[in-house]
């Protein structure tokens, strides 16, 4: 009996014409179990097919044997955790205060405006008639905070990715109490870098649109180049190709540029007195022709939806709009299995310890395991390579019962950990293992001052040229964060943003820069020979590089994902992971060709 279910069983899997409905097949499975059970109540759990053993159950028997790691902070280091703790307090108060700031747009008159005059939903109260639930990864926050050209509140639209009817999708909404929704060059880049995630890990995009076009002044920074506005319309098309639905809102005015989104969508809902959709509005076609005309007459959603065809539902209101989004989203036809709730162990040591650890400078870092098991499920690591190249720590733990490579600086990139950090990468490329790294890189390397030493430096070059091919080609999702340090040719090795990591996130307190403003003085100044050196001049130099190098400039140009607290590091980690994971039950491409609308 036993072997005959048994050699059935796979047949449910393989068989497609079966059952189409995958929840069928996971009934069917399960009741088979059942009766196995009950038939054979002998028989031994190595008979039974590995894939059904659910990863709940392989988690539970099997990982906790990963050694535990002692995090108890050395009494000798407790001075360097209080320094590092005053320093993040400082950072999360900044961090706090510039989220408040954020999180009310374009101040209470715009959103009076905005709620009152013209009967709008606010952007984020649009979200939360989209979720199925309160999870939420916003992407950004901090995007066009002083800029050259002025504040644009979170670069004047909302992007992140949360669940709609179960499928995890990328949303980039458009804030209009912030310049009425103009695009300024910063809210594209968001909204690429938006489309980028989107492509990365095969995610549903949703556009909610309510735009006023590009901000004119700057339109050589919008229009003409291959990373400017057009993009995003180009992305459209390709992602569609790809087979990544694209669906649009118009929930609001789009003027210009901001009616190309919708109209690129494969589906578009229109909602009924507040959308319109048209290239230039009634002002301009007053000045151009002398007409007198309404925007509901010139690009309404009655006339869209029932002569023009450029949107394919009418909604009566923004509430039945996205309703109507729920129901398009229900016709994907994505095959997700149930889900499923791992179960997994708290790490051994508490998150708020985080704050101390934390480095305030490269010369206040406590070692990188400290953080590690405050991170990891259970406290409890597998480490590769544990007595070579030691100043990098590798190996593998769980993130809320996901399995991960971990990358973490342990000090300088040597030759030696350089060629353990290429190993290590590649075996998790072998294995499809997701990796994550946590970067605190050294402020700079030291200028070799014998021939031995030039041969040493030559030496890590080298090696480091090797973990960069490793970690640029590794076939799997990557996760950066940057825990200290962000400096010079070593946060590249650490996947740093040019080498395309699938989130890349910050602490308050990182520091992102070719060097460290604060070691300036040792650096050679390039100067003519006739020529002395102003110490005004270089410490107008280091001010402009301490400022420039915070995480809040940097997250302001959108050279991460966003700034997170330490202690919410884990809950964030294990989010993206699950957002990845997605992408493995979505059916394969092969149609080459976008939705070609009317």
């Amino acid at each position: 009996m036993a072997s005959r279910i048994q050699t059935l069983t796979p047949l449910f899997i393989r068989n497609k014409n079966f059952c189409k409905n995958r929840q069928t097949i996971w009934t069917l499975r399960n009741s088979l179990c059942q009766v196995m059970k009950k038939t054979v109540p002998t028989l031994k759990c190595n008979m039974f097919p590995h894939c059904f053993l659910s990863n709940k159950a392989r988690y539970g028997q099997y990982t906790k044997t990963f050694p535990v790691l002692d995090g108890s902070i050395p009494s000798v280091c407790e001075h360097v955790f209080e320094e590092n703790l005053r320093n993040s307090e400082a950072c999360i108060q900044r961090y706090s205060e510039l989220l408040c700031k954020v999180s009310k747009g374009g101040g209470e008159n715009a959103i009076l405006r905005h709620t009152q005059r013209n009967k709008k939903l606010l952007v984020r109260e649009r979200l939360r008639m989209l979720l199925d639930d309160e999870t939420f990864l916003e992407l950004s926050p901090f995007a066009g905070f002083d800029l050259p050209y002025g504040d644009v509140p979170a670069a004047g639209c909302l992007t992140g990715i949360g669940k709609i009817c179960g499928v995890w999708c990328v949303f980039m909404a458009n804030d209009a109490t912030v310049k009425g929704g103009t695009i300024y060059p910063i809210s594209v880049k968001k909204q690429l870098r938006a489309q980028q995630i989107a492509v990365q890990n095969r995610l549903l995009s949703v556009y909610l649109v309510d735009s006023g076009g590009a901000f004119l002044p700057l339109q050589a920074e919008l229009f003409p180049d291959q990373s400017h506005g057009g993009r995003i319309f180009y992305n459209e098309a390709i992602m569609s190709a790809m087979k990544i639905p694209q669906v649009a809102v118009v929930c609001g005015s789009c003027t210009a540029g901001g009616a190309y989104v919708p109209t690129m969508a494969d589906e578009t809902v229109i909602v009924d007195k507040i959308g319109s959709m048209f290239l230039a509005g009634p002002p301009l076609v007053k000045a151009a022709t002398g007409e007198d005309i309404s925007p509901e007459d010139l690009g309404g959603a009655s006339m869209h939806s029932k002569v023009s065809g450029c949107v394919d539902h009418f909604a009566s209101s923004e509430k039945e709009a996205y309703e109507c989004v729920r129901n398009i989203i229900l016709t994907l036809n994505y095959e997700l299995p149930p889900e499923e709730t791992l179960e997994y162990d708290d790490p051994l040591y508490s998150a708020e310890e985080l704050l101390g650890l934390a480095p305030r400078g490269y010369s206040y870092t406590l070692h990188i395991k400290l953080i590690l098991s405050r991170l990891i499920d259970g406290s409890r690591f597998q480490e590769f390579k544990a007595e070579y190249g030691t100043t990098l720590v590798t190996g593998f733990a769980h993130m809320e019962g996901h399995l991960v490579g971990i990358v973490a600086n342990n000090g300088e990139l040597t030759h030696d950990a350089s060629l353990k950090g290429s190993h290590f990468v590649q075996l998790c490329s072998q294995r499809s293992i997701p990796i994550l790294f946590l970067q605190n890189t050294a402020p700079h390397a030291p200028e070799p001052t014998s021939l031995s030493q030039a041969e040493d430096h030559t030496n890590r070059l080298k090696a480091q040229a090797s973990m960069m091919a490793a970690v640029a080609c590794a076939a799997v999702p990557k996760i950066t964060l940057v825990i200290g340090g962000c400096y010079g040719n070593e946060s590249y090795a650490m996947c740093g943003r040019s080498f395309d990591p699938n989130f890349l996130f910050l602490w308050p307190n990182a520091r992102v820069a070719l060097v460290d403003s604060r070691h300036i003085s040792t650096f050679p100044q390039a100067r003519d020979d006739d020529c002395t050196g102003d110490d005004s001049d270089l410490k107008h130099l280091k001010e402009k590089l301490e400022e420039e190098s915070s995480a809040f400039h940097s997250s302001a140009r959108l050279w991460d994902d966003g700034i997170i607290r330490p202690q919410n590091s884990r809950k964030v980690i294990a989010q993206c992971l699950t957002i990845m994971k997605q992408q493995k039950y979505q059916i394969a491409s092969l149609q080459h060709y976008p939705i070609i609308r009317l």
